[in-house]
């Protein structure tokens, strides 16, 4: 199979500056599943669920919108989209069901290992080159994020907040370690950028840079919101 063949991901192959606009996915089976949830999300007499209907939201804007496509030539978008599900959808998930008791630690290290797996150059390869690998993808980063949040939702204060520091100093070693990469790790886009006059190693690096520095920040706000309250309720404690 020669590379123009190989590498044609589930949002289609890379498009060019002049086309991107028009990319939008209309996947049959993806717009019954969203059509679904929006049925179960917006039925009348459903008790409103205003988290899950802002991640529907995010998920209809990264998975049919030209932001798809774009995440087939850009490693950067792909990188994009995976901290949208992993720091906006996962949470928004995690606050929109029932809350749940799980391990903390446990799930840390899941989604943590997960995230980590899908940026490694084979398994993200093996995904842009499978449909099924590429859904497999999509759904474990959602998952174990989800639950990890829950994790962190139903957990002490002080122990929310330390697996939320250590989510954020992992996810900012892995950005690193893809920001000084001496040369392009990821082969499904050696070519995919040229046509926007982007090196691959320049989108990695902002890639990397976008993983390590906006998504440290926002772990790190998370826990400064879980600190503040925490001591807000404190401080509501010594009052009384």
């Amino acid at each position: 199979m020669d590379d123009a063949r190989r590498w044609i991901p589930y949002c289609g192959e890379a498009p060019g500056p002049s086309e991107w606009l028009g990319r939008w996915n209309l996947d049959p089976v993806l717009l019954a599943a969203l059509a679904l949830l929006a049925l179960a999300l917006w039925w009348p007499g459903a008790k409103p669920r205003v988290a899950l209907r802002w991640a529907w939201a995010l998920a209809v804007l990264l998975y049919v919108s030209p932001l798809c496509a774009l995440s087939s030539a850009f490693f950067t978008v792909r990188v994009a989209h995976h901290m949208a599900l992993v720091l906006a959808i996962a949470p928004l998930a995690a606050f929109g069901l029932a809350p749940r008791r799980v391990p903390l630690w446990t799930s840390t290290a899941v989604a943590t290992a997960v995230f980590w797996l899908w940026h490694v150059p084979a398994p993200y390869a093996a995904a842009l080159s499978s449909n099924a690998i590429y859904a497999l993808m999509q759904l474990s980063l959602l998952a174990s994020a989800t639950v990890f949040w829950m994790a962190v939702r139903r957990a002490a204060p002080a122990a929310a907040m330390g697996a939320i520091l250590v989510t954020m100093v992992l996810m900012g070693l892995l950005g690193a370690l893809i920001l000084f990469a001496a040369q392009p790790l990821y082969e499904p886009h050696i070519a995919s950028t040229l046509a926007w006059g982007v090196s691959p190693l320049e989108d990695q690096q902002l890639a990397g840079l976008l993983m390590w520095a906006p998504g440290s920040l926002a772990y790190l706000a998370a826990a400064l919101a879980i600190g503040w309250r925490w001591l807000q309720a404190e401080r509501g404690l010594k009052a009384a």
